[in-house]
């Protein structure tokens, strides 16, 4: 994959934009959670073919900027202290760390319980919780696609290839040619409604690959609820 770094002007606004050439037909513009501009365009497209896409989706994507913008800056990075808080499916938990002979991590009564063989290591703590955070993930997601896949009338044709877990800066999942879906692992601090939200919409790329009409169609036809969906997301997880 090739990528840079371009812009266009549009009124008083500076576009700046991340230009990644791929093996595909169709020119894609996105404006990621953090605001920023990603154009996804076939190798040989010419760079005033490009310019031209963003120019004539300007209005679109200063509206999707603001919309974005007023859940920026994000929240401080979360501390793995006693007494911090973290968010576990939707609801804040409060972390309690105590000295044991083994590390455990385990959920009970409003509180993310940690036993550590180091106590009063704010990095250790935070690699047992991170760890934790993940395993449940893997399986809270394969929970939810199960869950998902019956909103289509003939799931099977619908089911991914396969389901990564990883970090992700700038979104909250991917669909990839083959079908591999690629969730956020912060996406297990999000509430159900909004996990779903964003399987369901990468689940519908399996049939849709690009954010056009037909795409919408689709999504408002399995979730209907998902607008709403989508903005409680972004608003709890800014």
């Amino acid at each position: 994959m090739i990528s840079y770094a371009h812009s266009v002007s549009y009124g008083s606004h500076l576009l700046e934009f991340t230009v990644r050439r791929r093996e595909r037909k169709t020119l894609e513009i996105a404006v990621e959670p953090d605001a920023s501009i990603v154009v996804t365009a076939p190798i040989n497209a010419s760079i005033e073919a490009i310019e031209e896409k963003v120019r004539r989706r300007a209005r679109w994507i200063v509206r999707q900027q603001r919309y974005f913008g007023q859940y920026l800056p994000r929240t401080p990075e979360k501390r793995f202290v006693p007494g911090e808080t973290h968010l576990y499916l939707g609801r804040q938990y409060r972390l309690k760390v105590s000295g044991d002979l083994k590390n455990t991590v385990r959920l009970a009564r409003g509180f993310i319980n940690v036993t550590s063989v180091r106590p009063n290591n704010p990095e250790a703590t935070r690699e047992l919780v991170e760890k934790w955070f993940v395993e449940r993930a893997h399986h809270k997601f394969r929970e939810r696609l199960e869950v998902c896949l019956l909103r289509f009338s003939d799931p099977e044709a619908f089911r991914p290839t396969g389901l990564i877990v990883r970090q992700l800066e700038m979104r909250w999942g991917s669909m990839s040619p083959a079908h591999r879906l690629m969730l956020n692992k912060r996406l297990i601090h999000a509430p159900v409604e909004g996990i779903d939200y964003v399987i369901t919409h990468e689940l519908c790329h399996i049939a849709e690959p690009n954010h056009g009409p037909s795409f919408y169609s689709l999504l408002d036809r399995v979730m209907p609820s998902w607008s709403t969906r989508k903005e409680r997301l972004e608003e709890l997880m800014a």
